[in-house]
This record gives C-alpha cells, structure tokens and sequence, in this order.
C-alpha cells in the first residue's frame, strides 16, 4: 500500500490568517498576541507572580491570568496597550502602505 505524501503549504505570517480569518481580525488578533507576550516576558524578566503583576499594573489577577494564557480575545489592543505603557514596556506601531 502506498502512503499519501503530507502536502506542505507554505503559511502567511499571521496564523490567524492561515486559520480563516478575516485579514482585518487576523491583524487585530495578532497583535493582541504580540503584546500580551511582551506582558509575560516582562513577568518573567521581573520574577513577579500574576498576583504582584496585577498589583503593580492596578487590575485584578484573572486579567493577569488571562494574559498569561493567551486568551487574547477577551482583552482590546487599547487595554493592552496600557498595561504595556504601565509596566514600562515600549510600544511601537509599524504601518506598511
């Protein structure tokens, strides 16, 4: 019996985009991704628990909990994006025309 070869695609730089998703919410849910990630490294970088960065940052911890887990899709770029300005993380927006 002869086996199927995998068929190798080669993917977007946007999972979500490869997942099926609108380009305009791709966009938005990767970025989300990216800043939420700056969020963990920041914990990590600092060796704070998600109770001392929900106190430092002035939210309560799920939200911290949920940074943690990637649930993105509870949180806005704008919240996001303030907690990064709170804990001293740059943020930089890059527009490619």
């Amino acid at each position: 019996m002869k086996k199927k070869q995998a068929r190798q695609v080669k993917g977007a730089n946007n999972v979500f985009l490869d997942l099926g998703f609108p380009p305009h919410e791709a966009a938005v849910m990767l970025l989300r991704c990216e800043l939420a990630e700056a969020l963990r490294q920041w914990m990590d970088r600092e060796a704070i628990t998600q109770v001392e960065a929900a106190k430092r940052l002035g939210v309560v911890q799920p939200r911290i909990s949920e940074i943690a887990r990637n649930k993105v899709d509870k949180l806005s770029l704008d919240y996001l994006v303030g907690l990064c300005a709170k804990a001293g993380v740059s943020v930089a927006v890059k527009l490619a025309a």
